[in-house]
Protein backbone atom coordinates (compact mmCIF):
# COMPACT_ATOMS: atom_id res chain seq x y z
CA UNK A 1 0.00 0.00 0.00
CA UNK A 2 1.26 3.48 -0.79
CA UNK A 3 2.30 5.39 2.29
CA UNK A 4 -0.24 8.11 3.10
CA UNK A 5 1.73 11.30 3.46
CA UNK A 6 1.15 14.15 1.03
CA UNK A 7 -2.66 14.07 1.09
CA UNK A 8 -3.50 13.78 -2.60
CA UNK A 9 -7.28 13.35 -2.56
CA UNK A 10 -9.29 10.70 -4.37
CA UNK A 11 -10.86 13.24 -6.75
CA UNK A 12 -7.41 14.40 -7.83
CA UNK A 13 -6.28 10.80 -8.36
CA UNK A 14 -9.30 10.12 -10.54
CA UNK A 15 -8.55 13.18 -12.66
CA UNK A 16 -4.97 12.01 -13.08
CA UNK A 17 -6.29 8.63 -14.18
CA UNK A 18 -7.81 10.32 -17.20
CA UNK A 19 -4.31 10.77 -18.57
CA UNK A 20 -4.42 7.00 -19.15
CA UNK A 21 -0.89 6.45 -17.86
CA UNK A 22 -2.05 3.11 -16.47
CA UNK A 23 -5.42 2.54 -18.16
CA UNK A 24 -5.61 -1.13 -17.20
CA UNK A 25 -6.15 -0.19 -13.54
CA UNK A 26 -9.28 1.37 -12.13
CA UNK A 27 -9.34 3.15 -8.80
CA UNK A 28 -12.44 2.10 -6.89
CA UNK A 29 -11.70 3.49 -3.45
CA UNK A 30 -8.87 5.59 -2.11
CA UNK A 31 -8.62 8.30 0.52
CA UNK A 32 -5.08 9.53 -0.06
CA UNK A 33 -2.26 8.76 -2.41
CA UNK A 34 1.47 9.11 -1.90
CA UNK A 35 4.25 9.20 -4.45
CA UNK A 36 7.96 9.52 -3.97
CA UNK A 37 7.93 11.84 -6.97
CA UNK A 38 5.96 15.06 -6.79
CA UNK A 39 2.70 15.15 -8.74
CA UNK A 40 2.14 18.55 -10.28
CA UNK A 41 -1.14 19.89 -11.61
CA UNK A 42 -1.48 20.47 -15.31
CA UNK A 43 1.57 18.52 -16.39
CA UNK A 44 1.69 15.46 -18.58
CA UNK A 45 5.08 14.22 -17.32
CA UNK A 46 3.61 12.84 -14.12
CA UNK A 47 5.33 9.59 -13.09
CA UNK A 48 3.40 7.20 -10.91
CA UNK A 49 5.48 5.22 -8.46
CA UNK A 50 2.40 3.80 -6.82
CA UNK A 51 -1.05 3.30 -8.26
CA UNK A 52 -3.63 1.96 -5.87
CA UNK A 53 -6.65 -0.22 -6.32
CA UNK A 54 -8.71 -1.42 -3.35
CA UNK A 55 -10.78 -4.46 -4.27
CA UNK A 56 -12.74 -6.37 -1.66
CA UNK A 57 -10.31 -7.82 0.87
CA UNK A 58 -7.15 -7.44 -1.22
CA UNK A 59 -5.03 -4.38 -1.83
CA UNK A 60 -3.15 -4.18 -5.10
CA UNK A 61 -0.28 -1.86 -5.96
CA UNK A 62 1.89 -1.35 -9.01
CA UNK A 63 5.44 -0.01 -9.17
CA UNK A 64 6.72 1.84 -12.22
CA UNK A 65 10.08 0.05 -11.82
CA UNK A 66 8.77 -3.44 -12.38
CA UNK A 67 5.24 -2.81 -13.71
CA UNK A 68 4.13 -5.98 -11.96
CA UNK A 69 0.92 -6.01 -9.99
CA UNK A 70 1.34 -7.46 -6.53
CA UNK A 71 -1.09 -8.07 -3.70
CA UNK A 72 -0.93 -8.03 0.06
CA UNK A 73 -3.48 -8.63 2.74
CA UNK A 74 -5.45 -5.56 3.71
CA UNK A 75 -3.75 -3.68 6.52
CA UNK A 76 -0.36 -5.35 6.03
CA UNK A 77 1.39 -1.99 5.70
CA UNK A 78 0.08 0.66 8.06
CA UNK A 79 0.10 4.41 7.78
CA UNK A 80 3.03 5.77 9.84
CA UNK A 81 2.03 7.61 13.00
CA UNK A 82 3.66 10.77 14.33
CA UNK A 83 6.33 8.86 16.26
CA UNK A 84 7.38 6.83 13.21
CA UNK A 85 7.33 9.92 11.00
CA UNK A 86 9.50 11.84 13.48
CA UNK A 87 12.07 9.01 13.53
CA UNK A 88 12.12 8.87 9.73
CA UNK A 89 12.58 12.64 9.47
CA UNK A 90 15.40 12.40 12.02
CA UNK A 91 17.10 9.69 9.96
CA UNK A 92 16.93 11.88 6.87
CA UNK A 93 18.55 14.67 8.89
CA UNK A 94 21.33 12.26 10.02
CA UNK A 95 20.31 12.48 13.67
CA UNK A 96 22.16 9.88 15.77
CA UNK A 97 19.43 9.80 18.42
CA UNK A 98 16.80 8.95 15.80
CA UNK A 99 19.05 6.17 14.50
CA UNK A 100 19.35 4.65 17.97
CA UNK A 101 15.57 4.83 18.50
CA UNK A 102 14.95 3.30 15.07
CA UNK A 103 17.15 0.26 15.78
CA UNK A 104 15.49 -0.16 19.18
CA UNK A 105 12.11 -0.08 17.47
CA UNK A 106 12.95 -2.82 14.96
CA UNK A 107 14.52 -5.01 17.66
CA UNK A 108 11.45 -4.95 19.90
CA UNK A 109 9.20 -7.95 20.45
CA UNK A 110 6.19 -5.80 21.43
CA UNK A 111 3.34 -6.40 18.91
CA UNK A 112 2.36 -2.73 18.75
CA UNK A 113 5.95 -1.61 18.26
CA UNK A 114 6.39 -4.24 15.55
CA UNK A 115 3.64 -2.55 13.52
CA UNK A 116 5.43 0.77 13.90
CA UNK A 117 8.71 -0.86 12.87
CA UNK A 118 7.10 -2.20 9.67
CA UNK A 119 5.77 1.27 8.86
CA UNK A 120 9.23 2.79 9.39
CA UNK A 121 10.94 0.18 7.20
CA UNK A 122 8.32 0.77 4.52
CA UNK A 123 9.14 4.48 4.50
CA UNK A 124 12.86 3.73 4.29
CA UNK A 125 12.44 1.25 1.44
CA UNK A 126 10.33 3.68 -0.59
CA UNK A 127 12.88 6.44 -0.07
CA UNK A 128 15.73 4.08 -0.93
CA UNK A 129 13.97 2.97 -4.10
CA UNK A 130 13.47 6.57 -5.19
CA UNK A 131 17.18 7.30 -4.69
CA UNK A 132 18.18 4.19 -6.67
CA UNK A 133 16.22 5.47 -9.67
CA UNK A 134 18.51 8.51 -9.84
CA UNK A 135 21.71 6.52 -9.15
CA UNK A 136 23.62 5.37 -12.22
CA UNK A 137 26.61 3.86 -10.40
CA UNK A 138 24.83 1.22 -8.36
CA UNK A 139 24.54 1.18 -4.56
CA UNK A 140 26.09 4.15 -2.77
CA UNK A 141 26.78 2.16 0.38
CA UNK A 142 29.16 -0.70 1.07
CA UNK A 143 28.31 -3.49 3.51
CA UNK A 144 31.16 -5.52 4.99
CA UNK A 145 30.70 -8.56 7.20
CA UNK A 146 33.50 -9.36 9.66
CA UNK A 147 33.58 -12.81 11.21
CA UNK A 148 36.01 -15.18 12.78
CA UNK A 149 36.68 -17.43 15.76
CA UNK A 150 36.68 -16.07 19.33
CA UNK A 151 39.90 -14.20 20.07
CA UNK A 152 40.66 -13.29 16.45
CA UNK A 153 40.72 -9.58 17.37
CA UNK A 154 37.57 -8.49 15.52
CA UNK A 155 36.63 -5.59 17.83
CA UNK A 156 40.20 -4.23 18.00
CA UNK A 157 40.44 -4.46 14.23
CA UNK A 158 37.20 -2.49 13.81
CA UNK A 159 38.57 0.21 16.13
CA UNK A 160 41.64 0.65 13.90
CA UNK A 161 39.88 0.12 10.58
CA UNK A 162 36.95 2.38 11.51
CA UNK A 163 39.26 5.28 12.42
CA UNK A 164 41.12 4.71 9.15
CA UNK A 165 37.84 5.09 7.23
CA UNK A 166 36.56 8.15 9.10
CA UNK A 167 39.85 9.91 8.42
CA UNK A 168 39.05 9.39 4.73
CA UNK A 169 35.70 11.21 5.23
CA UNK A 170 33.58 8.05 5.32
CA UNK A 171 30.68 7.68 7.73
CA UNK A 172 30.97 4.29 9.43
CA UNK A 173 28.23 2.36 11.21
CA UNK A 174 29.24 -0.67 13.28
CA UNK A 175 26.64 -3.30 14.13
CA UNK A 176 28.19 -5.61 16.71
CA UNK A 177 26.47 -8.79 17.84
CA UNK A 178 27.05 -10.04 21.38
CA UNK A 179 26.18 -13.61 22.47
CA UNK A 180 23.22 -14.06 24.81
CA UNK A 181 23.35 -16.34 27.81
CA UNK A 182 21.59 -19.67 27.29
CA UNK A 183 20.59 -19.61 30.98
CA UNK A 184 19.62 -16.03 31.78
CA UNK A 185 19.14 -14.62 28.27
CA UNK A 186 21.29 -11.60 29.12
CA UNK A 187 24.17 -10.11 27.11
CA UNK A 188 27.20 -8.12 28.21
CA UNK A 189 27.17 -5.83 25.13
CA UNK A 190 30.74 -4.82 25.88
CA UNK A 191 32.14 -4.45 22.35
CA UNK A 192 32.31 -0.66 22.73
CA UNK A 193 34.93 -1.03 25.47
CA UNK A 194 37.40 -2.21 22.81
CA UNK A 195 36.56 0.77 20.57
CA UNK A 196 37.18 3.85 22.77
CA UNK A 197 38.47 6.11 20.00
CA UNK A 198 35.87 5.10 17.42
CA UNK A 199 33.09 5.56 20.00
CA UNK A 200 34.01 9.24 20.33
CA UNK A 201 34.20 9.80 16.57
CA UNK A 202 31.19 11.81 15.34
CA UNK A 203 31.46 10.15 11.91
CA UNK A 204 30.99 6.72 13.45
CA UNK A 205 28.05 4.98 15.08
CA UNK A 206 28.38 1.78 17.11
CA UNK A 207 25.44 -0.36 18.14
CA UNK A 208 25.79 -3.61 20.08
CA UNK A 209 22.84 -6.01 20.00
CA UNK A 210 22.19 -9.37 21.70
CA UNK A 211 21.98 -12.49 19.56
CA UNK A 212 18.95 -13.78 21.55
CA UNK A 213 19.82 -17.35 20.68
CA UNK A 214 19.87 -16.77 16.92
CA UNK A 215 22.42 -19.00 15.21
CA UNK A 216 24.86 -17.87 12.55
CA UNK A 217 26.56 -15.05 14.47
CA UNK A 218 23.95 -12.35 13.83
CA UNK A 219 20.53 -11.30 15.15
CA UNK A 220 17.12 -11.68 13.52
CA UNK A 221 16.97 -7.92 12.89
CA UNK A 222 20.52 -7.22 11.68
CA UNK A 223 19.31 -6.96 8.09
CA UNK A 224 16.81 -4.21 8.98
CA UNK A 225 19.41 -2.43 11.11
CA UNK A 226 21.62 -2.18 8.02
CA UNK A 227 18.83 -0.43 6.09
CA UNK A 228 18.23 1.99 8.96
CA UNK A 229 21.94 2.90 9.16
CA UNK A 230 22.04 3.52 5.41
CA UNK A 231 18.96 5.75 5.67
CA UNK A 232 20.81 7.81 8.30
CA UNK A 233 23.60 8.59 5.83
CA UNK A 234 26.27 6.03 6.75
CA UNK A 235 28.03 4.78 3.63
CA UNK A 236 30.19 2.02 5.20
CA UNK A 237 28.38 -0.59 7.30
CA UNK A 238 30.54 -3.00 9.31
CA UNK A 239 28.78 -6.03 10.81
CA UNK A 240 30.77 -7.79 13.50
CA UNK A 241 29.48 -11.25 14.34
CA UNK A 242 29.99 -13.15 17.56
CA UNK A 243 32.85 -15.67 17.67
CA UNK A 244 31.78 -18.33 15.17
CA UNK A 245 32.77 -21.79 13.97
CA UNK A 246 33.14 -23.34 10.53
CA UNK A 247 29.46 -23.49 9.58
CA UNK A 248 28.18 -20.17 10.96
CA UNK A 249 28.24 -17.64 8.13
CA UNK A 250 24.70 -16.24 7.93
CA UNK A 251 26.19 -12.75 7.75
CA UNK A 252 27.47 -13.56 4.24
CA UNK A 253 23.84 -13.40 3.05
CA UNK A 254 23.37 -9.77 4.14
CA UNK A 255 26.62 -8.04 3.12
CA UNK A 256 28.40 -7.07 -0.09
CA UNK A 257 31.75 -8.43 1.04
CA UNK A 258 32.46 -11.10 3.62
CA UNK A 259 35.81 -10.84 5.39
CA UNK A 260 37.12 -13.67 7.55
CA UNK A 261 39.54 -12.73 10.33
CA UNK A 262 41.74 -15.50 11.70
CA UNK A 263 44.49 -15.47 14.35
CA UNK A 264 48.06 -16.55 13.51
CA UNK A 265 47.35 -20.00 14.97
CA UNK A 266 44.42 -20.60 12.67
CA UNK A 267 45.15 -24.18 11.66
CA UNK A 268 46.94 -25.78 8.75
CA UNK A 269 46.19 -26.13 5.04
CA UNK A 270 43.68 -28.91 5.68
CA UNK A 271 41.74 -26.60 8.00
CA UNK A 272 41.43 -24.10 5.15
CA UNK A 273 40.26 -26.67 2.62
CA UNK A 274 37.37 -27.81 4.85
CA UNK A 275 33.97 -26.74 3.57
CA UNK A 276 32.33 -23.97 5.51
CA UNK A 277 33.10 -20.38 6.38
CA UNK A 278 36.35 -20.21 4.37
CA UNK A 279 34.46 -21.30 1.28
CA UNK A 280 32.21 -18.20 1.26
CA UNK A 281 34.87 -15.64 2.28
CA UNK A 282 35.71 -12.87 -0.22
CA UNK A 283 38.79 -11.94 1.78
CA UNK A 284 40.83 -13.69 4.48
CA UNK A 285 42.82 -11.49 6.87
CA UNK A 286 45.40 -12.91 9.25
CA UNK A 287 45.20 -10.56 12.24
CA UNK A 288 47.71 -9.94 15.07
CA UNK A 289 50.69 -9.93 12.70
CA UNK A 290 53.02 -8.16 15.11
CA UNK A 291 55.71 -8.94 17.67
CA UNK A 292 56.52 -12.61 18.15
CA UNK A 293 53.54 -13.66 16.02
CA UNK A 294 54.88 -12.31 12.71
CA UNK A 295 56.50 -15.60 11.68
CA UNK A 296 53.40 -17.59 12.66
CA UNK A 297 51.21 -15.16 10.66
CA UNK A 298 53.36 -15.62 7.56
CA UNK A 299 53.10 -19.39 7.85
CA UNK A 300 49.31 -19.38 8.21
CA UNK A 301 49.03 -16.90 5.31
CA UNK A 302 50.88 -19.32 3.06
CA UNK A 303 48.75 -22.25 4.27
CA UNK A 304 45.49 -20.49 3.48
CA UNK A 305 46.72 -19.14 0.12
CA UNK A 306 47.47 -22.72 -0.85
CA UNK A 307 44.13 -23.95 0.49
CA UNK A 308 42.07 -21.37 -1.44
CA UNK A 309 43.41 -22.77 -4.71
CA UNK A 310 41.40 -25.96 -4.09
CA UNK A 311 38.14 -24.16 -3.26
CA UNK A 312 35.64 -23.30 -5.97
CA UNK A 313 35.20 -19.55 -6.40
CA UNK A 314 32.01 -17.95 -5.12
CA UNK A 315 32.23 -15.40 -7.93
CA UNK A 316 34.01 -16.03 -11.22
CA UNK A 317 35.08 -12.38 -11.40
CA UNK A 318 36.90 -12.35 -8.06
CA UNK A 319 39.68 -14.39 -6.48
CA UNK A 320 39.84 -14.12 -2.66
CA UNK A 321 43.18 -13.05 -1.24
CA UNK A 322 44.90 -13.71 2.09
CA UNK A 323 46.40 -10.62 3.71
CA UNK A 324 48.39 -10.06 6.89
CA UNK A 325 47.30 -7.17 9.13
CA UNK A 326 47.97 -5.79 12.57
CA UNK A 327 45.39 -3.79 14.49
CA UNK A 328 48.12 -2.52 16.85
CA UNK A 329 50.78 -1.33 14.38
CA UNK A 330 48.20 -0.70 11.59
CA UNK A 331 50.33 -2.71 9.20
CA UNK A 332 48.36 -3.94 6.19
CA UNK A 333 45.26 -1.79 6.86
CA UNK A 334 45.67 0.43 3.74
CA UNK A 335 46.28 -2.66 1.59
CA UNK A 336 43.19 -4.30 3.05
CA UNK A 337 41.01 -1.29 2.21
CA UNK A 338 42.50 -1.16 -1.30
CA UNK A 339 41.53 -4.80 -1.79
CA UNK A 340 37.99 -4.06 -0.60
CA UNK A 341 37.70 -1.11 -3.01
CA UNK A 342 38.87 -3.32 -5.89
CA UNK A 343 36.25 -5.89 -4.95
CA UNK A 344 33.52 -3.25 -4.84
CA UNK A 345 34.55 -1.76 -8.18
CA UNK A 346 34.73 -5.17 -9.86
CA UNK A 347 31.36 -6.29 -8.55
CA UNK A 348 29.72 -2.99 -9.49
CA UNK A 349 31.04 -3.02 -13.05
CA UNK A 350 29.79 -6.56 -13.69
CA UNK A 351 26.43 -5.90 -12.02
CA UNK A 352 27.08 -8.69 -9.51
CA UNK A 353 26.69 -6.32 -6.55
CA UNK A 354 23.10 -5.40 -7.38
CA UNK A 355 22.23 -9.00 -8.22
CA UNK A 356 23.74 -10.15 -4.94
CA UNK A 357 21.63 -7.72 -2.94
CA UNK A 358 18.51 -8.77 -4.82
CA UNK A 359 19.21 -12.46 -4.09
CA UNK A 360 19.88 -11.66 -0.43
CA UNK A 361 16.43 -10.09 -0.09
CA UNK A 362 14.84 -13.35 -1.27
CA UNK A 363 16.97 -15.38 1.14
CA UNK A 364 15.90 -13.25 4.08
CA UNK A 365 12.26 -13.39 3.04
CA UNK A 366 12.42 -17.18 3.50
CA UNK A 367 14.33 -16.81 6.75
CA UNK A 368 11.55 -14.61 8.13
CA UNK A 369 8.97 -17.15 6.97
CA UNK A 370 10.79 -19.93 8.84
CA UNK A 371 10.95 -17.85 12.03
CA UNK A 372 7.30 -16.81 11.83
CA UNK A 373 6.11 -20.33 11.12
CA UNK A 374 7.73 -21.53 14.35
CA UNK A 375 6.07 -18.67 16.25
CA UNK A 376 2.70 -19.53 14.70
CA UNK A 377 3.18 -23.19 15.56
CA UNK A 378 3.91 -22.50 19.22
CA UNK A 379 1.01 -20.03 19.53
CA UNK A 380 -1.57 -22.36 17.95
CA UNK A 381 -4.32 -22.99 20.56
CA UNK A 382 -4.44 -26.79 20.21
CA UNK A 383 -0.66 -27.17 19.93
CA UNK A 384 -0.06 -24.90 22.91
CA UNK A 385 -2.29 -27.09 25.10
CA UNK A 386 -0.61 -30.35 24.02
CA UNK A 387 3.06 -29.31 23.98
CA UNK A 388 3.68 -29.97 27.68
CA UNK A 389 1.85 -33.33 27.48
CA UNK A 390 3.86 -34.44 24.45
CA UNK A 391 7.13 -33.33 26.01
CA UNK A 392 6.32 -35.34 29.13
CA UNK A 393 5.50 -38.47 27.10
CA UNK A 394 8.69 -38.15 25.06
CA UNK A 395 10.86 -37.67 28.16
CA UNK A 396 9.35 -40.84 29.75
CA UNK A 397 9.80 -42.90 26.58
CA UNK A 398 6.06 -43.34 25.89
CA UNK A 399 6.41 -41.71 22.47
CA UNK A 400 9.37 -41.22 20.19
CA UNK A 401 10.26 -37.61 19.34
CA UNK A 402 9.24 -38.21 15.74
CA UNK A 403 5.80 -39.56 16.68
CA UNK A 404 5.13 -36.64 19.01
CA UNK A 405 6.20 -34.15 16.37
CA UNK A 406 3.91 -35.78 13.77
CA UNK A 407 0.94 -35.64 16.14
CA UNK A 408 1.49 -31.96 16.89
CA UNK A 409 1.91 -31.20 13.19
CA UNK A 410 -1.38 -32.93 12.39
CA UNK A 411 -3.15 -30.82 14.99
CA UNK A 412 -1.52 -27.70 13.60
CA UNK A 413 -2.49 -28.54 10.00
CA UNK A 414 -6.15 -29.26 10.81
CA UNK A 415 -6.96 -25.56 10.83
Amino acid sequence: MAVLRNGLKFSRLCSLNKTKLLPELTVTRCKFFHSNNRLRDGRNDVIFTKYVRNNKNKLYFQCSSSLQTESAEKGLIKEPDEYVQSIFDGLKNHDRGSLARAITLIETSNPTKKVQAKALLNLILHDQKANEVHSLKGPKTFRVGLSGPPGAGKSTFIETFGKFLTEKDHKVAVLAVDPSSSRTGGSLLGDKTRMPELSRDMNAFIRASPSRGTLGGVTRTTNEAILVCEAAGYDIILIETIGVGQTEFVVADMVDMFCLLIPPAGGDELQGIKKGIVEVADLVAVNKCDGDLVSAARIIQGEYMSALKFIRKVNLNWSPQVLRISSITKEGIPELWKNMCEFRETMSKTGDLERKRADQKKIWMWNYIKDNIMDLFRSHPVVREKISVMEDRVSHGVLTPGEAADMLMRDFMKD
